[in-house]
């Protein structure tokens, strides 16, 4: 899959403290991209959307959080769970439905949106980084695998 492999590469550029947010409607590909992330991060469980968790926690080369706020309907419910405490605890953080929870990020991350094209199984990504760091992991990652439009 493409969508897997781009996430593959992406995860491989990836450092702590890093957060990316996927965007798409349902079945857009937000979790194969994570799935593919996670591989990249040395991830060798299984990764599943975290609709009923949450979060979910994966150990590769840094700790991997895997969240969903699709069920979440505010930004304190987010304080509740202790989201704040992700950021400084060392690993990637990556959510599904960020979008629902703008207030839930700080000025620095990647989003990602995934959208549906006309072909059958056909996804288009959309990469909008926040800062210079997140515009040169986009960069490096044109470079690895080409144009994906």
């Amino acid at each position: 899959m493409v969508t897997e492999a781009i996430g593959r590469e992406l995860g491989k550029l990836l450092s702590p403290g890093d957060i990316i947010c996927l965007t798409g409607e349902l079945g857009a590909g937000k979790t194969v991209l994570v799935r593919g992330i996670a591989s990249g991060l040395g991830v060798e469980e299984p990764v599943s959307s975290p609709s009923f968790l949450i979060i979910q926690e994966y150990q590769g080369k840094y700790p991997v959080f895997h969240c969903d706020f699709y069920r979440l309907g505010s930004y304190q419910e987010l304080v509740d769970i202790g989201w704040e405490e992700y950021f400084n605890r060392g690993g990637v953080i990556l959510v599904e439905w960020g979008n629902l929870i703008p207030d839930a990020f700080p000025a620095d991350f990647l989003e990602v949106k995934i959208q549906h094209t006309d072909e059958e199984t056909g996804r288009l990504l959309q990469f909008i980084p926040k800062s210079q760091h997140y515009r040169t992991i986009v960069e490096e990652l044109s470079k690895r695998c080409g144009s994906w439009e």
